[in-house]
């Protein structure tokens, strides 16, 4: 069995929340989907659990932090080209994210991102397959 991951965020307001992803081209899964919780597919195995944050508090032995303020994680997610990046990062921002940064081309890796309506990082990048296999 593969192993999956669940990366659970709070969220504020989950509609806006789902609307905001929805309009990224992400989808949820029905299942794991209410009115405390939405589950994000983010690929094969992995998703996002958003969830309100009254029922995340349920789940955390400290203080939520505030996304907004400080940094609590740092979702990086690959794209299969530049232009991919830059359109998904153009569609967040058309959807009321923020980006905190210009875009960054490190030659083998092109990466940019966006904060979420409630401050999470989510950093999209590409990375040329043919100069990872050199080394």
């Amino acid at each position: 069995m593969h192993k999956q991951i669940f990366v659970n965020l709070p969220v504020s307001d989950l509609p806006r929340t789902q609307a905001f992803f929805g309009q990224l081209g992400f989808t949820f899964n029905a299942q794991f989907t209410n009115e405390k919780a939405a589950c994000m597919v983010i690929g094969e195995n992995i998703y996002a659990m958003l969830l309100t944050t009254d029922f995340f508090r349920g789940f955390a032995s400290k203080p939520i932090s505030d996304a907004r303020q400080s940094t609590e994680v740092l979702v990086a997610l690959t794209c299969d080209s530049r232009e991919a990046v830059d359109d998904m990062v153009r569609k967040a921002l058309a959807a009321g994210g923020t980006a905190p940064r210009p875009a960054q081309d490190h030659g083998f890796m092109y990466s940019h991102g966006f904060d979420d309506p409630d401050g999470h990082a989510w950093e999209v990048f590409y990375m040329d397959p043919a100069t990872v296999e050199q080394g």
